[in-house]
């Protein structure tokens, strides 16, 4: 699976962004607009039964293939698990906008109000679960891609010093302990030969920048650990929506629909 490049991740946040905000200014459009009779007419069903489907049929199509590798391996390459989280997401947000529009902000029943805010709940909860640890993901792999050419780097000047065992001894020591390196750069200003002098100074920022990449790396890794928490919160608020949701269509199957009648 190819992971995604920072310039698709920053078109897909502007997009998603822009229909977030949509959707607040939607809902929000309770306090100028309000149409009783709406969500039970045939436009408003209709609305309606298309945004569960947007919401529901994705989502579990993308929770059964990330939690079954045999069907992982059926769907292969002409599914690959991040089209089908791509589909997720996208039909979340189109199918709560289309849940938006579906309600005529007609918020007078209980049911009616807790579904609204747990659905903005779970899109809000997945909206900052995906982008944030996206972000922090592509972060630590550019740090340790970086890493890699820091490490590669210094041990190519370690191996050219390595014909001076007191600068050589003096520069591990700086690579184990960060502080010392003002201790090594005065020490190698006393070195007569100025290509040493290059090497040591040089290998010692390297080795300043390595500490710092490797702190930045960890910090990464500690908060990728602890973000982990924000999706189970995700993972279990999509759990009572969709019971809810499973509610309130039958609610609306047990008391007719309108059009119907």
């Amino acid at each position: 699976m190819i992971p995604p490049t920072n310039s698709s991740m920053e078109r897909e946040r502007a997009v998603v962004t822009g229909l977030l905000l949509l959707q607040l200014i939607l809902w929000l459009g309770f306090a100028v607009h309000r149409s009783p009779r709406f969500p039970g007419s045939l436009p408003g069903t209709l609305l309606g039964i298309s945004g569960a489907i947007l919401m529901v049929v994705p989502s579990f199509a993308y929770v059964a293939a990330k939690r079954s590798p045999a069907l992982r391996r059926r769907l292969g390459a002409r599914l690959p698990l991040r089209r089908l989280l791509a589909w997720h997401i996208w039909g979340g947000i189109l199918g709560s906008l289309l849940a938006i529009l579906h309600t005529g902000h007609r918020f007078e029943s209980t049911l009616g109000l807790v579904l609204t805010g747990a659905m903005l709940f779970v899109i809000f909860s997945g909206y900052v679960g995906r982008h944030f640890l996206a972000r922090v993901s592509l972060d630590l792999r550019e740090k340790q891609g970086l890493l890699e050419r820091l490490t590669t780097a210094y041990n190519e000047m370690a191996g050219r010093l390595a014909a001076q065992p007191g600068l050589l001894g003096t520069l591990r020591e700086s690579r184990a302990r960060s502080p010392l390196q003002s201790r090594l750069l005065a020490w190698s200003r006393s070195v007569p030969d100025p290509e040493a002098y290059a090497l040591a100074k040089g290998a010692t920022e390297l080795a300043g920048s390595i500490a710092d990449l490797e702190y930045g790396i960890g910090t990464d890794e500690l908060l990728r650990r602890r973000f982990r928490i924000w999706l189970l919160v995700h993972v279990l608020a999509s759990v009572v929506f969709y019971g809810l949701l499973a509610l309130h269509i039958w609610a609306s199957v047990y008391f007719g629909l309108r059009w119907l009648v």
